[in-house]
C-alpha cells in the first residue's frame, strides 16, 4: 500500500447531523426551510435526529405557514424525550395563540395538546381558554378537542379550569363543526370517566339534530353517534328523532350510513305503531344494499354488521336475498360472510333460490369455501323443517360426484340432520355407506360410525362397517376413537349376538389398555362396569332419547346481540366482541378531597388528604394517577377465610393467599415494610418485587394492629418506568385485629408507562373499607425484569456488541461489590437470568462477559472487571438503551455484594 493511499481515509465531510445543524442555523430562510424538511424526511424514515432539538425549535419564529407547521411536527414526536428543551418553545406556542391568523392560532393549540408533557401541560390552559371562545370557528373546533388531548393528560386540570362547561356550551354554538368537535371531545371524555360528563337532554337534541344537516361527514358521524346513547321520553319523541335522522341513510360516506342505521335501530325499540317499523325496515334496505357495491373491505365491514341487523330485524332485507349471492371475484372472506347472511334470511319462500346457489358453490375449486356451502345446506335443513327433504336431495347429489371432501362434509351435515329429524330419513344410510372407503377425516368419520351405531338394528352388516374402522383403532384420533367405543356399545345392546360380543371385548381392551388418553379409558372402564353389572341400566343410558338439536344460525346470545348492535359501526360490530373483550379503557375520575370512599357504581375515588402520604417520598395524592384499572374488588365481596384457590396454586398463577404462620418456602426473607404501623393507623403494609417462573409478583403482607376488622382491600399503582399495574384484583381477606396475611398479586408491564427519565421509583395507594388511602413508595430493582431467554451465544454477543455504536456503553465502578470466587458469581447472577458468555483474564484481573435481557426484547451486553477477592468491581454495559444504565448498576450492586 503505497503513502499516497492514506488520502481515502481522510474527509471533509462532516456527516449529515452537523450539516444539517449549520443548514438548521444559516441566515438564509429558504435554506433553513430546506434543513427542516431534511429532518422531517430523515425523522419519518425512522432516523434519530433528537440532537437537533434546539436548533429545529429555533426555527419557530418565523412568519412562513408551512415552516411553522414542519417545526411543530417536529416538536410533538421528540417532546417526549426532551421535556427540559420542550420548555423552550412554550412562549413561541403562547405568543402564535394570539396571532392575527387563525389557522396559526389553531395550529399553536393543537401542538400543544399533542405534546404530552406535563410541564407544558400548565402553560397550555391559558392559550386554550381563550381558543375555545375565539372569534373564528375553526379555532374553536381545534381547541375543543384539544381538551378531550389535556383531559386525557390531566383530568383535574380541565375539572378545575371549567373547560367541561365550555366545551358544553359550544354544543350551542351557532357553527356545525364546532358542535361536531365539540360532542366528539365530550364523547372521548366520557369513554375515560366514571362520572357522567355528556347527558344529552331535550334542549342539547334539537340543537345537535340541526346541526346534523349542516356539518361534514365525519362530524355527522359523530353527532349520531352521541344520539344514539339518548333513549327518547317515548314512542313519539323516538319517531320525531328517526324522521330527522332518515336522510342521513342517503348520504355517500358509509360510516355514516351505518351510524344513522344504528341510531334508528335502537330508536325502533321504542317505536310501538307496526306501521312505522314497517317502513323504517323499508327505507333502511336499499343503503345498506348499495354498501355492497363498494371495495371488498367495505363490503366485508358492511356484511359484519349487516349479519347483525339480520338476527335483530330479519324483515329488512327478507326480500334482497339474492344481492348476498356470490360473485366469482368476490375474496374469501367476503364469500363466507355472505355465506352466513345468505343461511340468515333462508325461508320456504327462497329456498329453491338459495339450494340453486349453494349446489354450484359447491363445484367451485376453493376448498374451504366448498366445505362451507356443504355445511350450509345441511344448516338450512336443520332451520326449515318443510325444506329439509329439498336439502337431503341436494346433498345426496353432490354425494353422487364422489370429490372426497364433498362426500366427507355431506356426511357431516347429515348426522345433524338425522338429529334434528330422528327417524325420518333413515333410507339414505345405504347410499352412504357406499363412501365408507373413502372417509379420512376424523370429524366424517366420526359421524359415519355414530350413524351406523344409531341405526345398527336397520343396517344389516352394521357390525362387519364398524369391524372395518377397528381395524385401525390404535391408530385413530380421539374423537374416531370416542364414537368408535360407543357405536359399539350400541350395536351389542341391540344386536347382542357373537360377533359384536367380540367386538366389545377387543374394544374396551384395547380402550383400557393400549391407549393414553383418559377420556377414552374413563369412558371405557363406566360401560364395561355398566354392561357387567346391570346390562338394562346400560341401555338405559346408552341407548337414552336424545335431545333433538336446533337452528344454530342465530348463534349470539339476545343481550349481547343488543350490545354489539349499540356498536355498530366500530370494531366491535367487526369481531362481534363486546368493546370490553379487545381494548382496555384506563378510566380516569378527577376526585375531590371530600371522596373519600368509593364513587358511585364501584368505582375508585381516592381521596386527596396530603396528610396520608408515607416517609415524605413524593408519592403524594397529587401525583397519583387516578387511571381506573381492573384492580377493584367490591367491598361486600369479603373472604372469610385465608383459604388458598387450590387450582391456581397448582399452576403457579394465581393471586394465592399465604398465611403467615404457613410461610410459602422457609427460607423466604422477611419483606421490607414500607408503611410502618405508625404511620398507617395500626395497619402495617411491607412488600416488594419478585420473579417466579416467568412471572413478577408484588408479594405483600398486611398486618392488622388496630382494634377492628379491617377489609376491602384495593391497590393501585402509579405510572412508572416499566407501566407495572396489577394483572387482577388484589384479594386480601378480613383481616382480623392482631392477625396478618401474605399475598402474591401478578402484574403486568407497560399498562401505564411514565414519560418521566427511567427510574427506580414505584408509587402505590393502597385502601380499605374502614381508613383513608395510604399511599407510600416502593423500589424497584431492575433484576426482576431480566428474562428468562436472555442467554447469548459468544458469537451473537460479539456481533450484537459491534451493531451498538460507542455511546450506547456506560461503565461504573461498583465501590462495594467483591467477586471472590468466579464460578459461583456466575451460578448466582444465573439465578437472577444474567447468563455467562466468556471470560478472560488480563494481568491480575478477571474479565467476565454475560448477557441480560429486558422485556420488549431489549438486551444488556456486559463486562465486569475485578480483582478476585479485592472490594470494588468496574462494571460496563452496552444496551440499545443506555438511559437505562443507571437502574442497571444499581441492581448489579445489590446482586454483587
Amino acid at each position: 500500500m503505497s503513502g499516497h493511499d492514506s488520502k481515502y481515509f481522510s474527509t471533509t465531510k462532516k456527516g449529515e447531523i452537523p450539516e444539517l445543524k449549520e443548514e438548521l442555523n444559516s441566515q438564509y430562510k429558504d435554506k433553513r426551510k430546506d434543513a427542516v424538511k431534511k429532518v422531517i424526511a430523515a425523522m419519518t424514515v425512522g432516523k434519530d435526529v433528537s440532537s437537533l432539538f434546539t436548533d429545529v425549535v429555533n426555527c419557530m419564529q418565523t412568519e412562513n405557514l408551512e415552516l411553522k407547521k414542519l417545526v411543530y411536527l417536529y416538536l410533538i414526536n421528540y417532546a417526549k424525550s426532551q421535556p427540559d428543551l420542550a420548555i423552550l418553545a412554550v412562549n413561541t406556542f403562547v405568543k402564535d395563540s394570539q396571532d392575527p391568523n387563525p389557522l396559526i392560532r389553531a395550529l399553536a393549540v393543537r401542538t400543544m395538546g399533542c405534546i404530552r408533557v406535563d410541564k407544558i401541560t400548565e402553560y397550555l390552559c391559558d392559550p386554550l381558554q381563550r381558543c375555545l371562545k375565539d372569534d373564528d370557528p375553526y379555532v374553536r373546533k381545534t381547541a375543543a378537542i384539544c381538551v378531550a388531548k389535556l383531559y386525557d393528560i390531566n383530568a383535574e386540570l380541565v375539572e378545575d379550569r371549567g373547560f367541561l362547561d365550555t366545551l358544553k356550551d359550544l354544543i350551542s354554538d351557532s357553527n356545525p363543526m364546532v358542535v361536531a368537535n365539540a360532542v366528539a371531545a365530550l364523547a372521548e371524555i366520557q369513554e375515560t370517566s366514571s362520572q357522567p360528563i355528556f347527558e344529552i337532554t331535550s334542549h342539547t337534541l334539537s340543537k345537535l339534530l340541526t346541526a346534523l344537516n349542516e356539518c361534514t361527514e365525519w362530524g355527522q358521524v359523530f353527532i349520531l353517534d352521541a344520539l344514539s346513547r339518548y333513549k327518547a321520553s317515548d314512542a313519539r319523541e323516538a319517531e320525531d328523532i328517526v324522521e330527522r335522522v332518515t336522510p342521513r341513510l342517503q348520504h355517500a360516506n358509509c360510516a355514516v350510513v351505518l351510524s344513522a342505521v344504528k341510531m334508528i335501530l335502537l330508536q325502533m325499540e321504542l317505536i310501538t305503531s307496526t306501521d312505522v317499523i314497517r317502513n323504517l325496515c323499508k327505507k333502511m334496505a336499499p343503503p345498506l344494499v348499495t354498501l355492497l357495491s363498494a371495495e371488498p373491505e367495505i363490503q366485508y365491514v358492511a356484511l359484519r354488521n349487516i349479519n347483525l341487523i339480520v338476527q335483530k330485524r330479519p324483515t329488512i332485507l327478507a326480500h334482497e336475498i339474492k344481492v348476498f349471492f356470490c360473485k366469482y371475484n368476490d375474496p374469501i372472506y367476503v364469500k363466507m360472510e355472505k355465506l352466513e347472511i345468505m343461511i340468515k334470511l333462508a325461508s320456504d319462500r327462497n329456498i329453491d333460490q338459495v339450494l340453486l346457489e349453494f349446489k354450484e358453490y359447491a363445484t367451485e375449486v376453493d376448498v374451504d369455501f366448498v366445505r362451507r356451502a356443504v355445511r350450509a345446506i345441511g344448516r338450512c335443513a336443520i332451520k326449515l323443517e318443510r325444506a329439509a327433504e329439498r336439502c337431503i336431495s341436494v346433498l345426496l347429489e353432490l354425494i353422487k360426484i364422489k370429490v372426497n371432501y364433498v362426500v366427507q362434509e355431506a356426511i357431516i351435515v347429515i348426522k345433524d340432520i338425522f338429529r334434528r329429524y330422528p327417524n325420518t330419513y333413515e333410507s339414505i344410510i345405504a347410499t352412504l355407506c357406499e363412501s365408507l372407503d373413502t372417509l379420512d377425516e376424523p370429524e366424517a368419520k366420526a359421524s359415519m360410525i355414530w350413524i351406523i351405531g344409531e341405526y345398527a338394528e336397520r343396517i344389516d352388516n352394521a357390525d362387519e362397517l364398524l369391524e372395518s374402522f377397528l381395524e385401525t383403532f390404535p391408530e385413530e384420533p380421539a374423537l374416531v376413537q370416542l364414537q368408535l367405543l360407543t357405536a359399539t356399545v350400541k350395536l351389542f345392546l341391540k344386536k347382542p349376538t357373537e360377533g359384536p360380543q367380540q367386538m366389545i371385548q377387543a374394544v374396551l381392551n384395547n380402550a383400557t389398555m393400549e391407549t393414553d388418553n383418559p377420556d377414552l379409558r374413563d369412558r371405557a372402564y363406566i360401560y364395561w362396569r355398566l354392561l357387567s353389572t346391570d346390562p338394562e341400566a346400560a341401555k338405559d343410558v346408552v341407548l337414552a332419547e336424545k335431545p333433538v338439536i336446533s337452528d344454530d344460525s342465530n348463534q349470539l346470545d339476545p343481550s349481547l346481540l343488543d350490545e354489539l348492535l349499540t356498536n355498530i359501526a366500530t370494531l366491535s360490530s367487526v369481531y362481534h366482541k363486546i368493546p370490553d373483550t379487545f381494548i382496555s379503557r384506563a378510566k380516569s375520575a378527577a376526585t375531590r378531597p371530600e371522596d373519600d370512599d368509593y364513587a358511585e357504581g364501584g368505582e375508585t375515588a381516592y381521596s386527596e388528604t396530603p396528610s396520608h402520604a408515607v416517609d415524605g417520598t413524593g408519592a403524594s395524592p397529587s401525583n397519583i394517577s387516578h387511571a381506573e384499572t381492573k384492580q377493584q374488588v367490591q367491598a361486600t365481596a369479603e373472604i372469610s377465610a385465608p383459604v388458598p384457590d387450590l387450582l391456581g396454586d397448582l399452576i403457579g398463577i394465581d393471586n394465592a393467599i399465604v398465611p403467615v404462620d404457613q410461610p410459602t418456602t422457609p427460607t423466604e426473607p422477611p419483606l421490607p415494610v414500607l408503611l410502618p404501623a405508625s404511620t398507617g393507623q395500626g395497619l402495617q403494609i411491607s412488600a416488594h418485587l419478585t420473579r417466579q417462573n416467568g412471572q413478577i409478583f408484588y408479594a405483600m403482607m398486611f398486618e392488622n394492629n388496630t382494634q377492628g376488622v379491617l377489609d376491602g382491600f384495593m391497590i393501585q399503582f402509579n405510572k412508572n418506568t416499566f407501566g407495572l399495574a396489577a394483572a387482577g384484583p388484589l384479594q386480601v381477606p378480613s383481616l382480623q385485629p392482631g392477625s396478618s396475611v401474605r399475598t402474591l398479586l401478578p402484574m403486568v408491564l407497560f399498562q401505564n408507562v411514565s414519560p418521566d427519565p427511567p427510574s427506580t421509583l414505584l408509587q402505590v395507594a393502597v385502601k380499605n373499607n374502614q381508613q383513608p388511602v395510604w399511599y407510600f413508595s416502593d423500589k424497584i430493582s431492575l433484576h426482576v425484569f431480566f428474562v428468562e431467554d436472555g442467554r447469548m451465544e459468544r458469537a451473537t454477543f460479539l456481533e450484537t456488541w459491534k451493531s451498538l455504536p460507542d455511546t450506547n456503553e456506560v461503565g461504573k465502578d461498583l465501590p462495594n461489590s467483591i467477586i471472590n470466587n468466579v464460578d459461583a458469581t456466575i451460578e448466582h447472577l444465573a439465578a437472577y437470568n444474567i447468563f455467562f458468555v466468556a471470560k478472560r483474564r488480563n494481568a491480575n484481573k478477571d474479565l467476565l462477559y454475560l448477557s441480560a435481557k429486558i422485556p420488549r426484547g431489549i438486551p444488556f451486553l456486559i463486562e465486569l472487571t475485578c480483582v478476585l477477592g479485592v472490594v470494588g468491581v468496574k462494571c460496563a454495559v452496552k444496551t440499545p438503551s443506555p438511559e437505562m444504565a443507571p437502574l442497571f448498576f444499581e441492581a448489579m450492586e445489590t446482586l454483587l455484594k
